[in-house]
C-alpha cells in the first residue's frame, strides 16, 4: 500500500522560511545581482550556487504511476492493481474550477512570474518578520511540481522519500535549477496539469481524477465549484484536511480557498459565500485496489499474472526493473482467461466444497495446443481472512503456491506414454498380484536404483489380481502392473516423458528417479497435471502455460508479452493409444462418475496412500482440466470426513474431484464444439479367472512359462520377474 503523505512535515510556510536565504539567494542570481556571503547561512548558499551549474540541465520525468486493467479474454475486467491509485487526464478533463482553485491557494502569481517568484520571497519574508515567526510560504507551483517528480521517483522507498522531502539548502538549490527548466520546456499550462496529476490527495489518491472520484464518485471534468475548492485545500496537509476524517477542518479550508478565488476575482463574492454555505457532501468511493476485487474468484489468476511479469525477462531484465514497470502501471492487460470457463469452475467448487471445510480443492483448466489458461479457482477465497488464503493452490511454489501435492495415479498415464514410445505393446500383460515388492535393480538415468525387501506395494483392493493388460489396469488403476511397467522399461525413459510434458514438481527439484514415481509420490500442482494432459489431447503436443494475451501501455502502445513454447512430447500414435486407454476410465473404470455426457472424455482418478489427496485429471479434444481434493498443509487424512455436505468414509479420487471436473468443464464447455478423441484398438480378451489356462510352450522373463494353474493358483510354469522371491518366480508356479 502506497505510503501516505501528508505535506512532508513542515507546513509550506515553514518550508519557506527555513530556505528563505538560499531562495533570496537564487533571485538574486537570476536577476544579476551579487549579494555578499554572510554568516553560516550565507556561506551555506555560497557552497550551493557553485555548485549551481553542476546539477543535469533536463529533469527526467518519471512516467507517473497509474492504474493497471486486468481483463479477461473477453474484455471484461477482472480487477485494477496499482501502486499509486492514479488516472492521468489532460487539463481539458479537468474541471475549470479545480485549475483556478490549486492555483488560488497555492501560488496566485502562477502566470505573472517565473519558476521562482521574488516578489512572493520578499513578501513573505516581510511577512514573517512583522509577525515574529513563520506564517507565509513562497515555494511555487512549478518547484512543488519538481518536488513530487523527485517523491515519485523514490516511489514507496521510505529512505528515498526521505531524501526526496529533505530539508536542505543543497536540495532546494537543486529543486530550483529543474524548475528553471522545467518553466522553460513546459509553459503554465502543461505543468498545471502535471501538478494536477502527480500532487496527493489523501486518501490515496494521486492526480485530481482519482481524487475526484474518491471523494465524490464523479470524474474531474465534472467538480463543482466547492468540490474543486475542497480538493484544491487538501493538498497542502492531506491530513489534516482530510474531510472523511476531519470535516470542520476541511470545511473551514475549502472556505478560505472560495475566498481566495474570489479575492483573485475567479469567482464573485456571491459565489464564493453561496459555495461556503454548503456543507460537504461527499459520495466515496472506497479504494478497490489489487487481486482480492477480482470477480469470479478469479484473485488467485490475477496474482499469477503478476508472479508471470514480475518473473519473466520479457518485461525487463532484472526484477528490479520488472517491478518498477509494474508499479508505474498504466497497463491494459487482456488474459486468456475465458469468463465462462472460470464461473463454471467457481460453481462446480461452490457446489461440492465449501470454505470451512477441513479440506480444500483447486481446479484448472487450460487449452490443449495452445497452452492458454482457461480457468483457475480454489475453495478457499483469496484474502487474509478466516478460511482464506493467498496461496494459490493450483500453481507451483516459484509462482505463489505451496509445496505441491502427491497426484498419485494420474501419473501412470505419463509411464504409459514412456513405455509405448519405447516400443511397449500397449497389449503387454504382467501378473500384477495384489502385493508385491518392487523389482531390483532398476535402470535410471545416472545408474541403477536398488530396492530392500521392505520396498513393496499393493493395490487398493484384494480383488484385483492379475494377469492385466494395459488398458484394464489403467481403468482399475492396478499398481503393481505399473510398478512392473516402469521396472522392465527402466526410470530413465518415464523421466524424460515427464519432462517433455512440462511435469515437474512443484516445489522445483528435480524428480526423483524411484520406481515409486509411477505410483505419484513426488508433489505436483494442478496446473502442471492439466498442462502435461493436454499433450493426451493435443496429438502429443506440449505446449507451455500462458496467461497473457496481450498488453498495451499507458499510451496505447502494444507491449511484447511472452509466448507458449510447444514441442513434441510423443508420438500422435502414443497420444491416441493414452486416449483409449484414459477414455475406458470414464467409460467403465475408476473414473466413471467423472464422465461427460454428449462429448468425448477421458482421465484419470488419483489417490495417495492415508487419502491426504485425491484427484482428477482429464481432457476433451478442447480443454483439460485437473482437481486436487485435500488438506494443503497435507496434515488431515480424508478419513470420515464431510467434504460439501457429503460424508465419506474414505475419499476416492472418483468422488469427490471427479464429480467437481465434470461439472466444471460441462459448465465451460456448453456451446463449444464436441469433436471426438482420436483412438486406436487395443485387443485385451476377457479372461475366465475360474478356469485353468494352459501357460503354453515357452517361459523366460514376464512370459507364461508351461503349467496348469486353476483358481488363480500356481501351475508348473511361473512368471519369471527379476527380484521377486519363488513365491511367483523361478518356474516354481504360474498364476
Amino acid at each position: 500500500m502506497p505510503k501516505k503523505r501528508d505535506g512532508g512535515g513542515l507546513s509550506k510556510t515553514q518550508q519557506a522560511a527555513k530556505f528563505l536565504g538560499v531562495s533570496v539567494l537564487a533571485g538574486a542570481v537570476l536577476a544579476g545581482l551579487a549579494l555578499p556571503a554572510a554568516g553560516a547561512l550565507g556561506l551555506a548558499a555560497k557552497g550551493s550556487v557553485e555548485g549551481f551549474d553542476e546539477i543535469p540541465a533536463n529533469l527526467k520525468t518519471p512516467p507517473l504511476s497509474q492504474r493497471t486493467t486486468i481483463q479477461d479474454a473477453d474484455g471484461g475486467e477482472i480487477a485494477k492493481v496499482y501502486s499509486r491509485d492514479r488516472t492521468v487526464v489532460g487539463l481539458k478533463d479537468m474541471s475549470p474550477y479545480i485549475r483556478q482553485a490549486i492555483v488560488a491557494i497555492e501560488d496566485a502569481r502562477f502566470y505573472e512570474h517565473g519558476a521562482i517568484d521574488l516578489k512572493g520571497i520578499l513578501r513573505a519574508a516581510n511577512k514573517n518578520a512583522q509577525s515574529g515567526g513563520v506564517s507565509q510560504g513562497a515555494s511555487t507551483l512549478t518547484q512543488q511540481y519538481v518536488k513530487n517528480v523527485f517523491v515519485e521517483e523514490a516511489g514507496d522507498n521510505p529512505t528515498k522519500v526521505a531524501q526526496a522531502t529533505q530539508q536542505t539548502i543543497g536540495r532546494k538549490v537543486k529543486e530550483l535549477k529543474y524548475a528553471i527548466q522545467i518553466e522553460k520546456e513546459l509553459g503554465k499550462r502543461k505543468i498545471l496539469q502535471n501538478y494536477l496529476n502527480i500532487t496527493f490527495f489523501g486518501q490515496q489518491a494521486y492526480g485530481i481524477e482519482a481524487a475526484a472520484q474518491r471523494y465524490f464518485s464523479k470524474h474531474a471534468k465534472d467538480l463543482t465549484l466547492e468540490e474543486s475548492a475542497l480538493l484544491a485545500g487538501i493538498v497542502q496537509s492531506p491530513s489534516r484536511y482530510d474531510p472523511l476524517n476531519n470535516p470542520q477542518e476541511a470545511t473551514r479550508r475549502r472556505n478560505t480557498v472560495l475566498q481566495r478565488m474570489a479575492d483573485l476575482k475567479d469567482i464573485t463574492r456571491a459565489q464564493a459565500d453561496a459555495a461556503a454555505q454548503k456543507p460537504i457532501k461527499l459520495a466515496v468511493s472506497r479504494p478497490k485496489n489489487g487481486c482480492i476485487t477480482a470477480t469470479h474468484g478469479a484473485g488467485f489468476f490475477c496474482d499469477y499474472i503478476r508472479k508471470v511479469f514480475l518473473g519473466d525477462k520479457t518485461f525487463g531484465k532484472t526484477r528490479k526493473e520488472r517491478a518498477k514497470r509494474w508499479d508505474q502501471g498504466g497497463m491494459t492487460i487482456r488474459t486468456t482467461l475465458d469468463p465462462q470457463t472460470q464461473k463454471s469452475i467457481q460453481a462446480s467448487i461452490g457446489d461440492h466444497v465449501y470454505e470451512d471445510d477441513p479440506v480444500a480443492t483447486a481446479a484448472t483448466i487450460v487449452e490443449p495446443g495452445t497452452g492458454k489458461i482457461l480457468g483457475m479457482g480454489q475453495s478457499r477465497p483469496y484474502g487474509f481472512g478466516e478460511n482464506q488464503t493467498v496461496i494459490n493452490l493450483s500453481v507451483d511454489h516459484s509462482m505463489g503456491g505451496g509445496a505441491g501435492y502427491l497426484p498419485g495415479s494420474t501419473f501412470k498415464p505419463v509411464i504409459a506414454a514412456a513405455a509405448l514410445e519405447q516400443g511397449t505393446s500397449p497389449e503387454q500383460q504382467y501378473p500384477s498380484p495384489y502385493r508385491m515388492p518392487y523389482p531390483s535393480p532398476v535402470q535410471t538415468c545416472n545408474g541403477e536404483w536398488h530396492g530392500t525387501p521392505a520396498d513393496t506395494t499393493e493395490n487398493e483392493n484384494k480383488e484385483e489380481v492379475g494377469p492385466y493388460g494395459m488398458k484394464e489396469a489403467t481403468a482399475k488403476s492396478v499398481n503393481t502392473y505399473f510398478v512392473q511397467l516402469i521396472s522392465d522399461m527402466g526410470i530413465c525413459p518415464a523421466v524424460k516423458m515427464a519432462q517433455k510434458m512440462g511435469i515437474e514438481r512443484a516445489d522445483g527439484k528435480p524428480l526423483q528417479q524411484v520406481p515409486s514415481m509411477t505410483l505419484g509420490t513426488q508433489e505436483m500442482s494442478p496446473l502442471t497435471m492439466a498442462a502435461g494432459y493436454a499433450t493426451f489431447a493435443s496429438g502429443g503436443q506440449y505446449c507451455s502455460p500462458v496467461a497473457i494475451e496481450s498488453i498495451t501501455d499507458a499510451r496505447g502502445r502494444a507491449m511484447k508479452v511472452p509466448q507458449t513454447s510447444c514441442r513434441t512430447a510423443m508420438s500422435k500414435k502414443t497420444a491416441d493409444t493414452i486416449n483409449t486407454l484414459l477414455k475406458g476410465v470414464v467409460e467403465d473404470g475408476t473414473g466413471k462418475e467423472a464422465g461427460l455426457k454428449g462429448r468425448d472424455s477421458a482421465g484419470k482418478t488419483g489417490t495417495t496412500d492415508s487419502r491426504y489427496a485425491a484427484w482428477f485429471v482429464g481432457y476433451t479434444p478442447n480443454a483439460a482440466g485437473a482437481v486436487w481434493v485435500g488438506d494443503p498443509q497435507h496434515r488431515r487424512k480424508m478419513y470420515n470426513i464431510t467434504i460439501g455436505g457429503v460424508p465419506h468414509d474414505k475419499v476416492y479420487g472418483a468422488d469427490t474431484p471427479g464429480p467437481i471436473w465434470r461439472d466444471a468443464m460441462t459448465g465451460a464447455l456448453v456451446g463449444r464444439p464436441a469433436p471426438a478423441l482420436p483412438t486406436v484398438p487395443i485387443d485385451d480378451p476377457v479372461k475366465d479367472r475360474n478356469k485353468g489356462d494352459d501357460g503354453g510352450k515357452g517361459g523366460g522373463k514376464h512370459k507364461p512359462g508351461r503349467g496348469h494353474g486353476g483358481d488363480n493358483k500356481p501351475g508348473g510354469g511361473g512368471w519369471d520377474i527379476p527380484g521377486w522371491p519363488d513365491i511367483l518366480g523361478g518356474g516354481n508356479g504360474g498364476w
